[in-house]
């Protein structure tokens, strides 16, 4: 009984104890006071993510992705200090007391005229954008937003110097049309590469655009750094995590296309197209977790017969910073799309049919894409970085009406990186990298491949001004075992700040692009084209230098910079479709089902040429206006032509022009976009000759080109009115003049379109 009773006081001690310490927290908890806000630019009103503030040097936090802050302070008199690369730092002071509330938002004014965003690609680390040595573009996620971007790949054709077409795209020329096989321009999501196995494409309708940080665009060969598929450049896709505060976001669109300009190129329409679809995103931390899920659904009844797409999307970006462990953090992205669509690809005349599809070439199908990436991070004292990344990626293909065409593939593919930054200015990365990849597929059969590599780079920078940078690279490639390849190549830059606002850059880089499974042991057709295999396919191999200066200015309340570059390109080996007849040993006689593509190594191409941008925000007047707009002149010359008349590559613009300007009237928002390229002057003859007697793979191709013989502008107009800083309401007008305008041979690009788009963040 005694030993009970002891128990029993020792327990009323303990919780009276527990009572006090409890009472004593929720007080001292109680005392403190909360602010919070947003922090936007001062001319844009754009929000800031990753800001830093910190009030006394003591307490700090950072903006969200959506450039929110929640900051507790104990009750007293601060200092709060907002600073932000590029922006000039701001100090407000403030008495709180006990239990206060209170509400600040913060225009941060630009300091450097956007030459200090931080950029990774360039030198697979956080660099400043004047520092660079190469050409790089950068596009934020409100713009993504502001045109309503379903796919980027019809994003990423309003960066200046860089064409989409078709799916495939080509930085200032460096590519042409190779009808879905093969990609010179690597696509990273994440900083890890993205492509199919076996075709090596892009799938566009994969990448997750509800949820992107940044788009970088690195122009010019950048093997040393990213290996095979990077000899034209690099499209690197990040994603952003959470940040203090959990975000929802939710965007619902619905959209009509309007008749052509020719009527008759729509007389099958029973009503005019509809389309629409809806996005949701929620970002949250959760102690030492970072979370984000995101999902896409879209449907689109297309403007032309048998070309519809119908597709959902889902994914997830997780990490965890465990306290225990400073500088260890671990985590894994996911994204799974699934689709069914039907691709256009020949038209049956250049009339009344240009709009309807062939019936031999139509190609319903239904898919799936997966990629899985699980990686771990560690920084330590001594200024080293770990960090290894690996990604699955699965992608099946399943043609009901073609089972034929039926494919699927899977890639293995891990990265690993150490990184040093020395006191002394200095960067050095190192890296290693694997990757596995098997096809099935019963156009180009069953392989399989494998890629060992290894990289380097170091960074230096002397007396504060000029900036040094050297790369490495050695890839070892085999294909079934039996085909093997290496290779080395290097890269190197150099910056120099003339002025305040003035840099100086020159670089030199060398690329390779190893054949894809597709371009050498495709054997398919669609309809009246032929595309025929080529086992002993070598690689290609190239290199781009550049000379170019950014310089910034500012005029009253509007800052800017203009970049201006010379550029010069050569390839050799280079991979071309070349029409012909390939007539087998066996046969005596060619036939019809010997005339076609074939994919080739054509001999030498050179493509030189200028770059000229400008980018800048602030105000006009009173009102907040945006602006950027490029023009890139190529002379893209094919060195193994036989005639000097016309050695132009195929599929190729001279002139090209994009532009966008956005101005904000307290909440009403407009923006005016605008395309131009001038006539692609040469493409293969087999799409406007007949290929035997009367038969044409495109009717009509020829005449159509001859009667539109000139380079063509796509205007786009937006307005918005955001109810609050949580809903806004836009009105998007796609090809605003209903421009007849044709990208790769016989596509016909679609008429003036009109949107409604709502988003609700939380």
């Amino acid at each position: 009984m005694k030993r009970n009773r002891k128990i029993k006081h020792y327990l009323i001690r303990v919780s009276f104890l527990s009572v006090l310490l409890s009472l004593f927290f929720i007080q001292a908890y109680g005392q403190q006071a909360v602010i919070y806000g947003y922090v936007s630019d001062s001319a844009t009103y754009e929000k800031l993510p990753g800001v830093n503030i910190i009030a006394d040097s003591t307490y700090g936090v950072a903006t969200d992705a959506f450039g929110y802050y929640t900051l507790r302070l104990p009750a007293g008199t601060y200092t709060l200090s907002y600073s932000f690369l590029g922006y000039h730092t701001q100090q407000k002071t403030i008495q709180l007391n006990k239990n206060d509330s209170v509400s600040m938002d913060v225009l941060l004014r630009s300091s450097s005229i956007m030459l200090d965003m931080a950029v990774v690609s360039a030198g697979r680390y956080e660099q400043r954008l004047s520092d660079v040595t190469v050409s790089i573009e950068v596009m934020k996620p409100a713009f993504i937003q502001n045109i309503n971007t379903v796919m980027m790949d019809n994003t990423l054709n309003y960066v200046p110097g860089l064409d989409i077409m078709d799916g495939q795209a080509s930085i200032r020329g460096g590519s042409g049309y190779s009808y879905g096989a093969g990609s010179r321009v690597l696509l990273l999501v994440d900083d890890l590469p993205l492509l199919a196995e076996g075709t090596e494409d892009i799938k566009w309708n994969s990448l997750p655009v509800e949820n992107i940080e940044q788009v970088e665009v690195l122009k010019g060969a950048s093997s040393s750094l990213y290996g095979s598929s990077a000899l034209n450049g690099v499209i690197n896709i990040r994603t952003a995590y959470p940040g203090v505060e959990p975000v929802t976001k939710a965007t619902l669109y619905t959209g009509i296309v309007s008749k052509p300009a020719r009527k008759e190129m729509a007389w099958w329409w029973n009503t005019n197209p509809l389309f629409g679809g809806a996005n949701f995103m929620h970002a949250r931390k959760m102690g030492d977790f970072d979370l984000v899920i995101g999902a896409n659904a879209l449907s689109n009844s297309g403007y032309r017969t048998v070309n519809y797409d119908e597709q959902v999307r889902v994914n997830a970006k997780f990490r965890h910073r465990p306290k225990k462990i400073t500088g260890f953090s671990y985590g894994l992205n996911a994204n799974l799309q699934w689709q069914s669509m039907s691709d256009f690809f020949i038209w049956m005349d250049a009339d009344s049919g240009a709009f309807i599809q062939n019936p031999e070439s139509a190609s319903p199908n239904t898919g799936r894409r997966m990629n899985v990436d699980p990686w771990v991070s560690y920084s330590d004292k001594h200024n080293n970085k770990h960090r290894l990344q690996t990604r699955y990626y699965d992608v099946t293909n399943d043609f009901k009406d073609n089972p034929e065409r039926n494919n699927d593939s899977r890639s293995y593919y891990g990265e690993y990186q150490f990184q040093k930054k020395f006191k002394f200015n200095m960067n050095w990365i190192i890296g290693a990298v694997g990757k596995y990849g098997e096809t099935t597929a019963r156009l180009y059969g069953d392989h399989n491949s494998s890629t060992v590599a290894a990289y380097t780079q170091f960074d230096f920078r002397f007396f504060s001004r000029l900036s040094v940078s050297l790369g490495l690279r050695w890839e070892y490639h085999t294909l079934d075992g039996s085909e093997k390849e290496s290779g080395t190549v290097v890269r190197t830059g150099l910056n120099y700040q003339a002025a305040k606002n003035t840099f100086i850059r020159a670089s030199f880089g060398q690329g390779y692009r190893f054949p894809t499974i597709a371009e050498k042991y495709t054997a398919a057709n669609l309809g009246s084209l032929n595309i025929f295999p080529n086992p002993d396919l070598q690689s290609e191999t190239g290199w781009s230098s550049e000379i170019g200066v950014k310089q910034g200015f500012t005029i009253r309340n509007w800052s800017a910079f203009v970049d201006v570059a010379a550029y010069w390109t050569e390839y050799d080996n280079m991979i071309e479709f070349i029409f012909g007849v390939y007539k087998p040993d066996s046969a005596d006689f060619p036939t019809l089902d010997d005339i076609g593509f074939k994919s080739q190594n054509v001999g030498k191409a050179r493509i030189n040429g200028i770059d000229i941008g400008i980018s800048g925000s602030g105000k006009a007047g009173k009102l907040p206006l945006t602006l950027f707009a490029g023009y890139t002149y190529m002379n893209p010359v094919d060195l193994s032509s036989d005639t000097l008349e016309n050695n132009i590559l195929k599929y190729r613009y001279r002139h090209s022009f994009k532009a966008d300007v956005d101005l904000q009237v307290r909440k009403f928002s407009f923006g005016l976009s605008a395309i131009y390229r001038s006539f692609m002057e040469r493409i293969d003859e087999a799409f406007e000759e007949p290929i035997i007697g009367n038969i044409y793979i495109f009717p009509g191709l020829k005449e159509y080109r001859q009667e539109n013989n000139t380079g063509k502008v796509v205007f786009d107009i937006r307005a918005s009115y955001a109810f609050n800083p949580s809903t806004k309401l836009s009105f998007i007008v796609k090809n605003l003049l209903n421009a007849e305008h044709m990208g790769r041979p016989g596509d016909i690009g679609p008429p003036r379109s009109f949107t409604l788009q709502f988003v609700v963040t939380l």
